[in-house]
């Protein structure tokens, strides 16, 4: 069967969102990918300060309404509109829909019309305390007795084996469940050591810094700063190396709500002039401060995949992250293109210690990892999305 024509893509973040990060860009690549290949492609997302209401990004058409949680309602109301010939999508017929369920989707399949793809990159259970024990227990409800029961005819997409794994504790029937892995960037121009400093006038701002210049062992984190990324692990690893008699450099890239708590937690363990926190920034100064890393931690509590570990990978710097965070004992192949521990800092800090005296095992690791990181694209992601969604409108005519 050919691939659907008219593809609707429901987020409610896109990647331009300050909080936006690698399950939107999965989403949005997937997007691109479809209407590069002749797909109508509509993506709903929520709105956020400066980003305009509807435009073309992509080739897909964007249309943004609602807020972080009032997204999901003003969605629902879009797509009844459609079906009523009412509203901005007044009209519009889907042949398929891919809702994302980060903790909760959109029941799309409710109110579309046509068949839905659940795409889950990973269950929140560990999450959702952050939103409060009232939103926390609704919001668990939802996704883990509720949305499986709304979609038990419907399709799922996942990234990782392990996601694939929660889903079906949920109650998930396992033959529903295709894994996708996500695809990468390639580099782009300018996003090397080399190319930092070939011209001053184009340079990354931080190789003036003579922290960022210095010659101490470089650790780098690239993360959105929210609690269940755990980067205080980083910082506690970075105090007890200097402890330890082992000075290094941490670089964090990255923006989130939870940066003042990290900024205070790095004053109080006096790493001030050790850690550099440098925000959001575009691709090209993330890749050139993932190129001058020698380790990438990842101690997140959760994760789908992954991508920051793949996008080191690209230039060699393998990753140290928890065996229990799901996505990572398969982004990372432990003791092959880097390193899995069991989680708290002290593991950590042990796996980091033990490769920073290691200048060759970090090499092999990179190695390893930079070859890996050369079988993904994006490309390969939408063919595998494209054969879900093609099997998902199959069966919704075949009933």
């Amino acid at each position: 069967m050919s691939a659907p024509t008219e593809v609707l893509l429901l987020c409610w973040r896109d990647t331009g969102h300050p909080q936006g990060g690698g399950s939107e860009r999965y989403l949005q690549r997937v997007g691109a990918q479809l209407a590069d290949r002749g797909a109508h492609v509509t993506y709903l997302t929520a709105a956020y300060p400066g980003a305009p209401r509807e435009e073309r990004l992509d080739g897909m058409r964007v249309l943004r309404t609602g807020g972080r949680l009032t997204v999901y309602l003003r969605v629902l109301a879009l797509l009844i509109g459609a079906r009523l010939g009412l509203g901005r999508l007044a009209g519009y017929r889907p042949d398929v829909v891919i809702d994302t369920q980060n903790g909760v989707p959109f029941f799309a399949r409710l109110v579309a019309g046509a068949p839905t793809v659940v795409l889950v990159h990973h269950c929140h259970r560990e999450q959702w305390p952050v939103a409060g024990p009232v939103l926390a227990r609704v919001g668990w409800f939802v996704e883990s007795r509720v949305s499986p029961r709304v979609h038990r005819r419907s399709r799922y997409l996942t990234v990782s084996t392990p996601s694939a794994d929660e889903l079906v504790e949920l109650g998930v029937d396992r033959e529903r469940i295709t894994v996708v892995h996500g695809g990468v960037d390639p580099v782009p121009d300018g996003g090397t050591t080399d190319s930092a400093t070939a011209d001053p006038a184009t340079a990354d701002p931080t190789e003036a810094d003579p922290v960022a210049a210095d010659a101490r062992p470089r650790l780098i984190v690239v993360s959105r700063l929210v609690p269940h990324k755990q980067v205080e692990h980083a910082l506690d690893t970075a105090a007890a190396l200097r402890a330890r008699g082992v000075d290094v450099h941490l670089d964090v890239v990255g923006s989130g709500w939870w940066s003042p708590e990290l900024l205070a937690r790095t004053a109080d363990l006096n790493l001030t002039d050790r850690v550099q926190f440098h925000g959001h920034v575009d691709e090209i100064a993330k890749h050139r401060l993932l190129a001058r890393a020698d380790l990438h931690l990842m101690p997140s509590r959760k994760e789908g995949w992954g991508l920051a570990v793949i996008e080191a990978a690209q230039h060699g710097v393998p990753t140290v992250g928890y065996r229990s965070s799901a996505g990572l004992a398969e982004s990372i192949l432990d003791g092959r293109t880097g390193v899995l521990v069991d989680d708290g800092s002290t593991q950590l800090t042990a796996a980091v210690r033990a490769l920073l005296d290691d200048p060759a095992e970090i090499a092999r690791l990179g190695a390893a990892a930079r070859h890996r990181a050369e079988g993904y694209s994006w490309a390969a992601t939408a063919d595998g999305v494209t054969t879900v969604l093609a099997a998902a409108v199959r069966e919704h005519r075949a009933h």
